[in-house]
C-alpha cells in the first residue's frame, strides 16, 4: 500500500449507496484523500460524518485532481448520468488518471466509456464486484476487472482497501462479462435452494436439520449457508434486491444472444423475478423466490 500511495495519494468516489458508502469509507480509513459525490447531498453528508474527506457539488468537481475515481451506481443511465456532460465526471478527469466503475452495467457500455476516456486522455477499467453489502461493510469484495494491464496495477492495491481478491478478466468488457458469469450462476443456486427448502417443508422435515446436514456435503454453498434458513423463517426484507437482480439477468440475457449462448434457465429465473415484482417485491432479497413455491 505503501509504494502505491507515493502515486496515488487523491481518489473520489461517486453513488454512495448500500455498496458504495462503506467502500469509499474504506479508501479514507487507508489513508488516501477522498471526496466524495452522491446524487443526494444528504448521503453525502452522512458519509462525511463518518469518514474524513471532502464533499462535491458534481461529479466533475469531484474528479478534479483525482488520481483515481471510482463509482458505484444503479445502471447504465445512471453511470453515463455521472460520467458524461459538462458536469460529469470525465470532464474534469486529468491525463494519466484512471475511471473505475464498480457499478454492474453492460460490458457495450464499459466499450463506450473506454473509448471516451482514450479521447480525454485518462485509463477507463470496468470492476463490477461481488460479496453483497457485508462483503461491502468488511472490505472483502470479490472485484473483477476489464481493462489494461498498465492502468490496472497502478489501482489495484488501492482496490485492495475493500476487497479480499481483485483479479484482471481481461480487456475492457471482460470485468462486467465475469459478472454476468457471477449472477448466471446464483440463479440458478438460488432457485435450486428455493425448491429445495420448499420441497422440504412440504415432506414434513425439519428444514434447519435438513440444511445441517446437507450443507456438509456437496450441496453447500454460500447461498445455502446465508439464505437457508431465512428462506424457511420466510425473511427476505434485506440482501440484494430483486430489482437488481432482474436488471443484471436482463443483462446477462441481452449479452447471451450477442454471443450466441444458451441461457435456459437463467432466462426462467429471470421470468420468475419478474412475477415477485408484481406482487411488489422488488425489494425483497433475492432468496424470496421461494414465495412463489409456498404461495403460488
Amino acid at each position: 500500500m505503501a509504494d502505491t500511495q507515493k502515486t496515488i495519494a487523491k481518489v473520489a468516489f461517486l453513488g454512495l449507496g448500500t455498496m458504495g458508502f462503506p467502500m469509499a469509507g474504506h479508501l479514507a480509513q487507508a489513508g488516501y484523500e477522498v471526496t466524495v459525490y452522491n446524487r443526494t447531498r444528504k448521503r453525502a453528508e452522512a458519509w462525511l460524518n463518518s469518514y474524513p474527506g471532502s464533499v462535491a457539488e458534481t461529479p466533475m468537481a469531484a474528479a478534479q485532481g483525482a488520481d483515481v475515481v471510482f463509482s458505484c451506481v444503479g445502471n447504465d443511465d445512471d453511470v453515463r448520468a455521472v460520467v458524461l456532460g459538462d458536469s460529469g465526471a470525465f470532464a474534469g478527469m486529468a491525463p494519466g488518471a484512471v475511471f473505475v466503475d464498480h457499478t454492474t452495467a453492460s460490458a457495450e457500455l464499459a466499450e463506450e466509456l473506454d473509448a471516451c476516456a482514450r479521447t480525454g486522455q485518462f485509463h477507463f477499467l470496468d470492476a463490477p464486484v461481488s460479496g453483497g453489502q457485508v462483503g461491502a461493510e468488511t472490505g472483502a469484495l470479490t472485484v473483477m476487472v476489464g481493462g489494461e494491464v498498465q492502468a490496472f496495477a497502478r489501482v489495484e492495491a488501492v482496490i485492495d482497501s475493500y476487497a479480499k481478491a481483485v483479479t484482471l478478466m481481461g480487456p475492457v468488457g471482460s470485468g462486467q462479462r465475469t459478472k454476468m458469469v457471477n449472477q448466471i450462476c446464483i440463479a440458478g443456486l438460488v432457485q435450486g435452494l428455493a425448491e429445495a427448502m420448499h420441497f422440504a417443508q412440504r415432506a414434513g422435515l425439519d428444514g434447519e436439520r435438513v440444511l445441517d446436514v446437507i450443507s456438509k456435503g456437496a450441496a453447500q454453498s454460500w447461498q445455502m449457508d446465508n439464505r437457508g434458513k431465512t428462506m424457511l423463517a420466510d425473511q427476505f426484507d434485506f440482501g440484494f434486491a430483486v430489482d437488481w437482480m432482474s436488471k443484471d439477468l436482463g443483462i446477462c440475457l441481452r449479452e447471451a444472444k450477442k454471443c450466441d449462448a444458451l441461457l435456459p434457465v437463467t432466462a426462467l429465473v429471470d421470468q420468475f423475478y419478474s412475477k415477485l415484482q408484481a406482487r411488489g417485491g422488488g425489494r425483497w432479497d433475492t432468496s424470496s423466490l421461494i414465495r412463489l413455491l409456498n404461495q403460488p
